[in-house]
Order: C-alpha cells, then structure tokens, then sequence
C-alpha cells in the first residue's frame, strides 16, 4: 500500500528558532519514514513583506541548509523552492477566482498581519491564503503538519477544493489537517502568553538553532517563570509549562518522571537542566550546517534535484485544473 503525501512549507524570514523546529521540523524529520514527503521554501510567501532580493535569495538557501542539517533526508523527502515551480502562482489566480471575497476577509492572519505591517498592506498579503491553497493542492497531498494558526489557511484549501470539484468535475484531494499533540506551539521565553516567533524584537524571546550555547543558557536563564516554588505541570503557570514542555519533548521523559526529578529543586536547577539538554540536541545542527554550507553548490543541487522531482506531479494538477475551467 502506498504511503500517503505530506506536503508543508516553511517562510525564508528570519532564522529558524525552536519553536519552528519543535512545533513543526522535527516532527517532519520524525515522520520521514511514514509518509511520502514534499517540503518546500515557500519565498513566493515572504515577499508580501518587503524583502532585499539579495538577502532573500541568501535566506533561501540558508533555510534549505538548515533543514537538511536538521535531519530532512533527501532520500526519503522531496525539498524544493517555492518559486521554481511556475504551476504556484498559476493555480492561485485560478483558485482566487473561485473563492469568496467573504472567506477571504474572515482570514484572522490577515488582520493580525496587517496591524502588524500598516505601512505595506498589498493585495499579496490579503491573497496569502490562496497561494497556500495552490501549494497544498497541486501536489495531490492527503495530509498537513500545521498549527493552530494555519489551520483556517487548511480549511480555506478543503473548501475551495471540495468546491471546484462539485463545480468543474474531479481534481483536487481533499487535504486533511495534522496536528501534533506535543510541542505544536512554543511560547516566547520572555512572554508566555504569546508563540516563539522570528520577528519579536525581544533579545531573550526565542532561541534559535544557530545560537552559541552561551547565548542558549543566558536565554533559558532569563526565561519568565513565576514566584511559585513548585516545579510541575500546570497550564496556568504558564512560563514554566513552556520551559518544562520543552523539557519533555527532548528527553521524551512523561510529566510524573520529570516533576519527580525536580522535586524540592529551584529554578535555577531546572534552567540550568533543561539549557543543557536544548545545547546537547542542537549541537549536531550546528555542526552539520557549517559542513554542508562549506559545500559550494551542494544545497543549490539538492534544491534543483527535488524541484525536478515534483514539477510533474504540479504540471499535471495545473493542466487537469486548466482543462476543467475551460482555460484550454
């Protein structure tokens, strides 16, 4: 039995922290042998924001580098970009015009981004969710690894999907939404309340897979907690659940072991344990992306070997798509 498509896509924005690698990069390395893998650099995405070309394309590359040394097997996993792939773009203006100007201004990121980038609102950015429809759907993809925050993105490309098929004839899988239990949303060590992003200005927010284990441990010490003692798991302490959720994830110990361990012991103690175990887990990125960034033009030929690999399965969707509305 053939496995089913993962598709998911990952912004060339800032530097990837922990909170994109545990709420959603590690789980595509983990998953790696149970499904067949389409990862992608969406930097089609990033330009909604204005971008310096150069430190785009630069971005890209990065990116790429980075996820292969996070452990994203080209063996096992197709990794291309976004914007190699004409069908992109080409499917988006043929969904953008059979979606709804009402299920486009419900999109609540939309908003959130708009208040955040007054001064550069485009029709990209109100546009954002039917290109996100396009990337999912061209690839005939059965499941995606998403947040909380993209899952009425998901829902949009369900609808539009389910839509053109009742209207034009059979064409697009209906995607399903994955949604990981553990560790699919980091909080930001200097406010709890709000998700690990790249964009919060904040020096202690978030650790990133590239800092020195001296900036981790400074990070971790600084972590907000609360003037309670205890060390355990309570969802309305909100700092520690975050550092101790953490915790978990890469020790793969259950919530009684670790409240165990840390019976009677301070803050400091746990900081310090839990600096130590992030420091170890990302040593091995660290180092591997220095090895393979020392390879010139090894990343640019994984890239273009992956985007080679799926073009077909894009150009097919897009020609059955074209053909159905009448465009040929």
């Amino acid at each position: 039995m053939s496995k089913k498509r993962v598709f998911s896509g990952i912004q060339p924005t800032g530097q990837i922290h922990l909170g994109n690698y545990l709420g959603a990069v590690k789980n595509w390395v983990d998953s790696q042998d149970d499904y067949e893998n389409i990862f992608c650099v969406v930097n089609s995405h990033a330009i909604t924001t204005t971008q310096n070309p150069q430190e785009l394309r630069e971005k890209t590359f990065e990116l790429a580098g980075m996820l292969l040394a996070c452990g994203i097997d080209v063996k096992k996993s197709n990794l291309f970009i976004q914007s190699e792939i004409d069908e992109h773009p080409a499917l988006s203006w043929i969904l953008d015009c059979n979606i709804s100007m009402g299920e486009m201004n419900r999109m609540t990121q939309f908003k959130d981004k708009s208040l955040k980038n007054s001064k550069n609102v485009n029709v990209g950015l109100f546009n954002y969710p039917a290109l996100m429809a396009a990337d999912i759907l061209l690839y005939q993809t059965d499941g995606v690894p998403v947040g909380e925050d993209q899952k009425q993105h998901l829902e949009l490309a369900r609808n539009v999907a389910i839509k053109f098929n009742r209207d034009f004839g059979e064409c697009f899988k209906i995607p399903e939404p994955m949604i990981p239990k553990v560790g699919a949303r980091v909080m930001g060590l200097d406010d709890p309340d709000t998700k690990m992003s790249k964009s919060a200005k904040g020096a202690n927010h978030a650790i990133f897979l590239l800092d020195t284990p001296e900036e981790i441990l400074r990070k971790i010490k600084k972590a907000a907690t609360d003037s309670q003692t205890a060390i355990v798991f309570d969802e309305n302490r909100a700092g520690l659940y975050n550092l101790l959720s953490i915790y978990q994830i890469f020790t793969h110990q259950s919530k009684d072991e670790i409240e165990k361990d840390f019976e009677g012991k301070g803050y400091g103690e746990f900081k310090i344990a839990l600096a130590d175990v992030v420091i170890e887990a990302l040593r091995p990125i660290r180092q591997e992306y220095v090895r393979l960034n020392a390879e010139k033009g090894y990343i640019a030929k994984i890239l273009a070997e992956g985007a080679d690999k799926v073009r077909p399965i894009a150009r097919e969707t897009y020609q059955k798509a074209k053909e159905l509305i009448g465009l040929i």
